[in-house]
C-alpha cells in the first residue's frame, strides 16, 4: 500500500457513518444475540478455538451480521477474503477460489470467504462456490435478510449451518447508544452530549431492533445540533423524533409471511382457538391466498390432528372444499370459515401419527419374518406348516380372540396410542383391554422378557437396593421420560442446555440434536460415566457433540463456571432421577436457579420409590404363618419410612414443600402412576433377602432377620419364588415431574 493509498485509507475512517466507525472488534464488544454467542454456546467456541465451519448469518438489517463476520476476520488465523454479492461475479468467486488454493498450497492456511448479500447470487454464481466449499478450499461465511432455506441453493444451505440472528432489544439498543456517546475515538466521547431519558426510549423504540438505525439516528441529532452556552449539546425528545422516522412494516404474501401464517393457522386450528384461526384464515384470504391451498392444509390437518377423535372431521372439510368449488367466491368463504370452525372446536387426536412410528421402525430395524399362523396357507400350507396355528377370530365369541400377530422380535411393540378424546375415548378402553391379553398370549413360560434390565452383581450397592428395585427402571420407561423431560424443557435450535447427570447419555445427546445451533453441557459423577460419555461423544463433530465435564455433587457449580465460563446461564437445565441422590433437595435447588436465565426452565422426571409398587400387594399372603406374614409387612413399611434413607424418605408433597422454600423460582410438581409389566426372577428376590453392606440403608433381608429366625426367612424366601419368581406382574411404578421457572429478577449469586 503506497502513501496514497494509506491517506485513502485514513480519510474513509475519518469520514465514515458512526455506524460503520462503531462496529465492534472482538466479541466482548459485540451487544445481543446472546442465543448465538453467549458465554459457552456453540457460535461463540467456534470462533474462540477458530474451527468455523461454513456458516449463514441470517436476521434482519442491523443485528450484527456484517460485523461477526468482521469479528472473525480479526480473529481467525485463516486467510480471510470478502466480497459483496451485489457486485460480485463469477470471476470474482473463480479470483477468490484461486488465492484460496494458493494460500493452501503454498502456506497451508485455510481461507474464510465471506459473502455478504449472499441471496443475491443467482444460481450459477452459487452452484460456482459449491463445489470449493464441499471439498473445503474455502470456508463460506454468508450473510443475508432473506430466509436462506428459500433463497439460497439447498446444496449450499445443506453444507452450511444456519445461525438465525434476531432484532436487538430495546436494551441491547440503549446500551449501543450508550457506548457511542461514551467512545472517545470512535463515537462522540470528546464532545459533551447529554441524551434525555425519553428521548433514546424513542430511539430505540422505532428503530426496530436495528443498531445501525439507532446509531444513524444518534449521529444526525448530534451533527445538526448546536452546543447550548455551556458547550454541551443537548438532544431531547423532539430532536430525537426530527432524527429518526418509524419504518413501515412490509408484507410479502410470496415470502416467509406465507409460511408464517399457514403455520400460525395450523398451529391455532390445533390449539382449539377458533377465534385466532378465523383470524389468520382471513389474513391469507385478504392477501390473496388460493383458498384450494387453505382447504388443502385443512384436509390434512383432519386426519393428522383431529383423527379418530372425531371421524366425521374428514367428510365435513370434504364436503366443504366441493361446495366451495361450487359456489365460487364470495360466497365461498362460508364453507372456508364453516370447515375452520368445525376443526377448531372438534376434539384432538394425533394417533395417526402411529403409522409412521411403525414406517420408521421399518425403515431402521432388521426386517423379520411373517409368523408362521400368519402365512399363506392355500400355496404351501402342507409343505412348510404355513398357516398352522391361526386362530380364526369370528369362530370366538366377541369376534376376536388373542394371539400373535406382530414378528418375534416385536412382540409387545405398540404403535397406536388411543387418546381420551371425543370417540376415540369410546375404542381406547377396548383396545387397551385387548392389547393386555394380547400380551399374556404372547409372552411363552420360559421367555425372557424381564421388564427391568438386570445390573451385574458387582453392582449391588446402595443404588441397586431394593427401594430402587420397587421404583422400576425400564428402558422403555426411561425413553418416555426422557421424551418427556426434554418437552417440559421447550428446548429449540438454539438453547443452551445442561444435564445434570448424564450417566448414559439419554438427555444428553437427544438434547444436542435438538439445540444444533445452542449447545449442551454434561455433567459426569463418576469416572465410568465420564469415560463412556466422552467416547461416545468423539463420534460426533467436535462442535455438535455435548460438552462432558467431572464433577461431584458438592463442586458441580465450580466445574461449571471455570469450564464454560463465569457467566454461564443456561435457558433449560435437565435431569432423571437426580433428586434422590441429594439428602437435601432444596439446597440442590438454590444451587442450581443462578445457573438458569431469566426464565429459564429447570424440568426434571424422578420416580418415587416411597410411592412404589409393595410386593407384600403381589400375592396372597394368607397362606403364610401369622408370624412371618407379619414380619414381611411390617418390615416392608418400615423399609419405605426410613427417613435416614435420602432415596425413600420423600414424596411429592415433601419435595413441592422443599422447593417452596426456593426464592426467586415458581415449581409445578405433579405425579403419575404406571403400571407396566414386570417379569420377576428369582436372581430379584435373591437380591432382596441379601445383607446390607456396609455404609449402605439396611436391606429387607437385614431387617427381616431381626425379626425371624433363618428357618421363617428361608420359609418365607421359597413363598416368594414359588408366588412371583418367572411370572409377569403390574408394577405400580410412580413418576414425580417437576418443572421450575426462575422468575425474571436478574442476577443471582451463586451459592456455594
Amino acid at each position: 500500500m503506497d502513501l496514497f493509498e494509506q491517506r485513502r485509507e485514513r480519510l474513509l475512517r475519518a469520514n465514515a457513518p458512526l455506524a460503520d466507525r462503531l462496529r465492534p472488534r472482538t466479541l466482548d464488544e459485540f451487544v445481543g444475540q446472546d442465543h448465538i454467542i453467549g458465554p459457552g454456546r456453540l457460535l461463540r467456541r467456534a470462533i474462540q478455538i477458530d474451527q468455523l465451519s461454513s456458516v449463514i448469518f441470517y436476521g434482519p438489517p442491523g443485528t450484527g451480521k456484517t460485523t461477526l463476520a468482521r469479528i472473525i476476520a480479526n480473529t481467525t488465523r485463516a486467510q480471510f477474503i470478502s466480497i459483496n454479492a451485489v457486485l460480485a461475479g463469477v470471476k470474482d468467486i473463480r479470483e477468490a477460489i484461486d488465492n484460496a488454493n494458493q494460500a493452501l498450497s503454498l502456506h497451508g492456511k485455510r481461507t474464510i470467504l465471506f459473502v455478504d448479500e449472499v441471496h443475491r447470487f443467482n444460481k450459477a454464481q452459487q452452484d460456482a462456490l459449491l463445489p470449493h466449499v464441499e471439498n473445503g478450499i474455502i470456508i463460506l461465511i454468508g450473510a443475508t435478510t432473506e430466509n436462506p432455506y428459500f433463497e439460497v441453493n439447498k446444496a449450499l444451505v445443506s453444507r452450511s449451518r444456519i445461525f438465525q440472528l434476531k432484532s436487538l432489544t430495546e436494551d441491547d439498543l440503549v446500551k449501543v447508544a450508550r457506548m457511542a456517546l461514551a467512545d472517545t475515538e470512535r463515537g462522540f466521547g470528546n464532545r459533551p452530549t447529554a441524551i434525555d431519558g425519553d428521548a433514546i426510549l424513542h430511539l430505540v423504540q422505532t428503530a426496530n431492533g436495528d443498531a445501525r438505525s439507532v446509531l444513524n439516528a444518534l449521529e444526525l441529532a448530534v451533527e445538526t445540533t448546536a452546543p447550548g452556552s455551556d458547550g454541551v449539546i443537548r438532544i431531547d425528545r423532539s430532536v430525537a423524533e426530527e432524527s429518526i422516522q418509524r419504518r413501515a412494516v412490509l408484507y410479502d404474501k410470496d415470502g416467509d409471511a406465507h409460511y408464517d401464517t399457514i403455520s400460525a393457522f395450523i398451529k391455532s386450528v390445533r390449539g382449539s382457538d377458533p377465534d385466532a384461526a378465523l383470524y389468520w384464515m382471513a389474513k391469507m384470504v385478504y392477501a390473496g391466498e388460493d383458498p384450494r391451498f387453505i382447504f388443502r392444509r385443512m384436509v390434512i390437518l383432519a386426519c393428522e390432528d383431529v383423527g379418530l377423535a372425531d371421524p366425521q372431521a374428514l367428510g365435513v372439510v370434504m364436503s366443504a372444499a366441493q361446495a366451495f368449488d361450487f359456489v365460487g367466491m364470495p360466497e365461498g368463504r362460508y364453507h372456508l370459515a364453516h370447515a375452520c370452525l368445525y376443526l377448531a372446536t372438534a376434539p384432538k387426536s394425533n394417533s395417526s401419527m402411529a403409522f409412521f412410528d411403525a414406517l420408521n421402525l421399518v425403515t431402521k430395524e432388521a426386517s423379520d419374518d411373517v409368523p408362521d399362523p400368519l402365512r399363506d396357507a392355500s400355496r404351501d400350507g402342507d409343505g412348510f406348516g404355513h398357516g398352522e396355528g391361526y386362530l380364526y377370530p369370528h369362530a370366538y365369541r366377541d369376534h376376536w380372540v388373542a394371539q400373535q400377530y406382530l414378528p418375534d422380535a416385536l412382540m409387545g411393540k405398540m404403535f397406536f396410542q388411543p387418546s381420551d378424546r371425543g370417540y376415540e375415548k369410546s375404542i381406547k378402553e377396548r383396545v387397551t383391554r385387548m392389547r393386555e391379553a394380547q400380551l399374556a398370549a404372547m409372552v411363552e413360560p420360559d421367555a425372557a422378557s424381564v421388564w427391568e434390565a438386570k445390573e451385574p452383581a458387582a453392582q449391588s450397592e446402595a443404588t441397586a437396593q431394593w427401594a430402587k428395585r420397587t421404583a422400576g427402571s425400564s428402558g422403555e420407561m426411561l425413553a418416555a421420560m426422557r421424551d418427556r423431560v426434554l418437552d417440559m424443557a421447550g428446548i429449540n435450535r438454539e438453547s443452551l442446555v445442561l444435564d445434570l447427570d448424564t450417566r448414559t447419555g439419554l438427555l444428553s445427546f437427544q438434547a444436542a440434536r435438538t439445540a444444533s445451533n445452542g449447545g449442551v453441557w454434561s455433567l459426569a459423577h463418576d469416572d465410568k460415566s465420564f469415560a463412556t460419555l466422552t467416547k461416545m461423544a468423539e463420534s460426533l463433530d467436535q462442535l455438535e457433540r455435548p460438552q462432558v465435564l467431572r464433577c461431584t455433587w458438592e463442586d458441580f457449580h465450580e466445574v461449571l463456571s471455570s469450564s464454560a465460563g463465569a457467566g454461564v446461564r443456561f435457558d433449560t437445565i435437565v435431569g432423571i432421577n437426580v433428586l434422590g441422590k441429594c439428602a437435601d433437595r432444596t439446597a440442590l435447588v438454590t444451587r442450581l436457579a443462578p445457573f438458569l436465565t431469566d426464565n429459564g426452565t429447570l424440568a426434571i422426571a424422578e420416580q418415587v420409590p416411597s410411592l412404589g409398587q409393595r410386593v407384600s400387594e403381589l400375592c396372597d399372603l394368607s397362606l403364610l404363618a401369622e408370624e412371618r406374614r407379619s414380619a414381611f409387612v411390617e418390615t416392608e413399611a418400615a423399609l419405605f419410612a426410613d427417613a435416614a434413607n435420602p432415596m425413600v424418605n420423600w414424596d411429592d408433597r415433601t419435595l413441592a414443600a422443599n422447593l417452596g422454600q426456593v426464592d426467586g423460582i415458581s415449581a409445578q410438581v405433579t405425579i403419575d402412576t404406571q403400571t407396566p409389566q414386570r417379569r420377576l426372577t428369582g436372581e430379584d428376590i435373591e437380591h432382596w433377602f441379601r445383607d446390607s453392606a456396609a455404609g449402605e440403608p439396611a436391606s429387607l433381608g437385614t431387617r427381616l432377620r431381626q425379626r425371624l429366625d433363618a428357618e421363617g426367612i428361608e420359609a418365607l424366601r421359597r413363598f416368594l419364588h414359588s408366588r412371583l419368581a418367572n411370572r409377569n406382574h403390574r408394577w405400580k411404578t410412580v413418576v414425580c415431574w417437576v418443572k421450575i421457572v426462575r422468575s425474571a429478577v436478574g442476577e443471582a449469586r451463586i451459592e456455594k
